[in-house]
């Protein structure tokens, strides 16, 4: 075992009960309040169109070797996210378990990834609450409806309901 590793151990161990409780709600909120951070401000970082069949990619362009190494950049993010939001999703672990593995399996590619985020986002309470959130953050509602979808050479617009 690492030398640092057996002084954390010896100093978690040397605390008080009272003392570790304290520590254990700290490291609580404090996880809790980062991972809640990071879920919204991804969430109102999507593209309105993200979910519209025709999005482009935004690992599209680019020289192969740039693009290749990002894309398993992405890969090891999302199945770290992934592994994150299991861990979390376990009774007495804090943080948003699934969103995290929401916001995973989005970085991850693998087939019929499009069908299940469009299944999970058009669940009802899921769709409301998220466009909930990017309205409170001046952003336009994600747009759910392919027949909304603006074609593939149009960039993001503003596509709110009239």
């Amino acid at each position: 075992m690492s030398d640092w590793l057996q002084r954390l151990f010896d100093w978690l161990q040397a605390l008080t009960w009272q003392e570790q409780f304290c520590l254990g709600v700290v490291l609580f909120l404090a996880t809790f309040v980062l991972s809640l951070g990071a879920t919204i401000w991804i969430v109102i970082q999507i593209p309105a169109t993200y979910f519209c069949k025709d999005h482009p990619s935004a690992l599209a362009q680019g020289h192969p070797i740039i693009r290749w190494s990002l894309r398993l950049l992405k890969n090891f993010a999302g199945l770290a996210l992934v592994i994150l939001g299991i861990v979390m999703s376990l009774p007495g672990v804090p943080g948003q378990g699934i969103l995290t593995i929401l916001i995973g399996l989005m970085l991850l590619d693998f087939p019929g990834k499009r069908r299940l985020e469009q299944w999970m986002i058009r669940r009802e309470r899921v769709s409301t609450a998220v466009n909930r959130l990017r309205a409170r953050f001046n952003r336009p509602p994600l747009v759910l409806n392919e027949e909304l979808c603006p074609k593939a050479e149009n960039e993001e617009r503003n596509l709110s309901p009239q």
